[in-house]
């Protein structure tokens, strides 16, 4: 896309950030290997464009949720290790296997879909055994891993898979002191070690997160998976902002002031008529909504800056726009194609995806994914080749 042609809205992707982010991340984590995750369409960002810059700035894994995710990534020619972990019976295994994807098993009847996939395929899986050490949602409870274990342990005797990896994922990472990091911490190391015991010899131990990875290197093990903070948005804000971290966020949201009108005093704005202009002012149409993912929940909240000045969402959100309240000489200093900015790093002055997270009672991580797919991302920075 022209940068400098006209448009509606557009997510501004500044590549050289992500790269930034992934050395700050590498830094933190000196003696892991990165796993840069890319699930969600790279948190919104555009998984490939976003996938490459991560790969280019020395991560050597990338993650993803959904098995088409991960066949995505190789299907545009990405070679790097997949490790992909949400599964659901039936899924896309032997294709998975055939392009030399990790995949993630929490329990036996994973493990045998992998296996008939690996005969199919006339090839040996590769699979990453997930313990839930405490978040209570996938991996095999610890009271049920030996028995996993033991299978994985027959299914490579006959040299269906290759166990890569052992893993599990926190509950509180983010919240600093918690006494669940410690407990999870010491359940995964006994699971590791009874593994290891049983014979099974991984490539990299993981269980380190974004938080994890930024404030709790005892946890950083063999890899470090992170997600958020490579895209420049803190996991918390109780654990730092960004550039406490060395990061930058990555998306900068955009849209064109699509109309300006004067209107008088008492009159109401969008649905429902929760905004009513105490004054004659001047009232700017923003062409954003729901449909574009922005919370209708930051109503009356939301933050833009437009017009060299901080402005509140008047009224609604509604599905397609919203209203921002001017001022009573607005219209002489917001036209027509004039950028009202929602959201970026925050260095011009402009609100953040925390502050729209505030605004939303939500976390920054849904505000950025949450962005639509009739946003056009605009990949700044790339490089070439």
């Amino acid at each position: 896309m022209n940068q400098n042609a006209p448009f509606r809205a557009r997510a501004e992707i500044d590549l050289a950030a992500l790269r930034d982010n992934v050395r700050a991340l590498r830094a933190r984590a000196p003696r892991a290997a990165v796993m840069a995750v890319v699930k969600s369409d790279g948190y919104g960002h555009g998984m490939v464009p976003c996938a490459k810059a991560a790969l280019a700035a020395g991560a050597t894994w990338l993650g993803t949720a959904t098995p088409e995710e991960a066949l995505a990534l190789r299907a545009e020619g990405i070679e790097a290790r997949v490790l992909c972990w949400l599964w659901t019976p039936g899924g896309p295994w032997r294709e998975a296997v055939e392009a030399g994807v990790d995949l993630g098993v929490s329990d036996p009847w994973a493990l045998g879909e992998v296996v008939r996939a690996a005969r199919e395929a006339g090839r040996t899986a590769r699979i990453q055994l997930k313990a839930d050490t405490g978040l209570g949602r996938s991996g095999c409870q610890p009271a049920d891993w030996a028995a996993l274990v033991a299978e994985a342990r027959v299914a490579e005797a006959t040299g269906s898979v290759r166990v890569t990896g052992l893993w599990s994922h926190f509950a509180c990472a983010d919240e600093p002191g918690h006494p669940s990091i410690a407990a999870q911490l010491s359940v995964f190391s006994d699971l590791v070690a009874y593994a290891e015991k049983e014979g099974i010899k991984p490539e990299v131990r993981h269980i380190a997160n974004s938080p994890a990875t930024l404030t709790l290197p005892e946890t950083h093990l063999d890899l470090v998976r992170t997600g958020i903070a490579m895209y420049g948005i803190s996991p918390s804000p109780e654990l730092g902002t960004p550039a406490d971290f060395g990061l930058r966020p990555v998306m900068t949201l955009k849209a064109s002031v699509a109309l300006v009108k004067d209107v008088p005093a008492g009159h109401g704005v969008s649905y429902g008529h929760h905004y009513i202009t105490d004054t004659d002012t001047a009232l700017g149409l923003v062409p954003v909504g729901y449909a574009d993912g922005i919370p209708r929940h930051a109503s009356g909240r939301g933050p833009v800056l437009v017009g060299g000045a901080w402005r509140r969402v008047a009224g609604r959100v509604a599905m397609d726009q919203f209203v921002v309240d001017l001022g009573p000489d607005g219209a002489a200093r917001v036209q027509e194609g004039d950028v009202a900015v929602l959201f970026g790093p925050g260095d011009q002055g402009e609100p953040t995806a925390e502050d729209w997270a505030e605004a939303a009672d939500t976390i920054a991580y849904e505000i950025v994914t949450r962005i639509g797919a009739r946003v056009p991302r605009v990949h700044l920075n790339e490089l070439d080749g």
